[in-house]
């Protein structure tokens, strides 16, 4: 299962978009269409990267749009960037989500004492690579850390590429520890005070602080993807996010989405076009 990825509009602008097609060259959601799991049987799953390591701009599915295309996040009317907080240099991962999983907002998690923040589950992918954006990889979950960020629970998964050269020897969060001694650490650090260069507090932790292992996460996983399927199977109201989607809703369901409806939501801008007429 192979995917690519077409931009519009100008990178670090407001009009920017990166939009998702499948191997047979159809648009599609990378938040409803890509399946959450590249391998059911090995507990393999599908990550798609939204922010490369080192870089700062805060890119993220956009789940209220059609077809969710990547974005760069905005506040206020201006672009959002991750500052730089000692010894940190913008995200120090590849950072995205898991497709067909939702932190439910309505749904109050029993170990964190607080509800989703209405995204895909969030991953940190730890891996030797450097992922470009809008990349679709096949990680293994190692761990999960459940921040507390303003009174929501934010999961974070800890992840790496299957085909990562270094992948055989991660197989839970102790391999971490052991093996990148003070990336955990760097990690909690890293999600404490990222939001405080913007005048906000420092992010909390539930578990004291401590990382769940590999069949914690799996589980966190699998119950954020059945959050999704009621999300989907509109069992679960959608408020403001966009459910239409190209291949998992069929027929007359509101959610499905049409060949024409794509191409209008991907439709090349002027501002992308460049045109040629003949002197007469």
């Amino acid at each position: 299962m192979s995917f690519t990825v077409e931009e519009r509009g100008a990178l670090n602008s407001l009009s920017y978009r990166l939009f998702f097609k499948n191997a047979e060259g159809k648009y599609i959601s990378p938040f409803h269409d890509i399946p959450m799991y590249a391998d059911e049987s090995q507990k393999i799953f599908h990550m798609v990267v939204e922010v490369p390591r080192w870089t700062n701009a805060k890119m993220e599915i956009g789940t209220k749009d059609l077809l969710n295309p990547i974005k760069q996040d905005v506040k206020k009317g201006k672009l959002r960037y991750v500052a730089n907080v000692f010894p940190h240099k913008g995200y120090i991962w590849n950072y995205g989500a898991i497709p067909q999983t939702w932190e439910d907002p309505a749904h109050k998690d029993g170990d964190t004492g607080c509800c989703g923040d209405n995204d895909p589950i969030d991953v940190c992918e730890i891996g030797s690579k450097v992922c470009s954006r809008g990349e679709v990889i096949k990680v293994k979950a190692l761990g999960i850390l459940a921040m507390i960020d303003e009174g929501e629970t934010d999961w974070k998964v800890i992840a790496i590429d299957v085909e990562d050269s270094e992948a055989k020897d991660f197989n839970n969060i102790g391999d971490v520890q052991r093996l990148k001694p003070g990336y955990l650490e760097a990690t909690v650090d890293w999600f404490r005070r990222y939001k405080i260069p913007d005048g906000k507090p420092e992010n909390k932790f539930a578990f004291n602080d401590e990382f769940k292992d590999k069949d914690f996460a799996i589980e966190v996983i699998k119950s954020t993807h059945n959050f999704w399927k009621d999300l989907i199977s509109q069992k679960t109201g959608a408020g403001e996010l966009n459910c239409k989607n190209t291949c998992v809703s069929v027929g007359d369901n509101s959610y499905c989405c049409t060949a024409d409806e794509a191409k209008a939501a991907v439709e090349v801008s002027i501002l992308d076009k460049w045109f040629y007429f003949e002197k007469k």
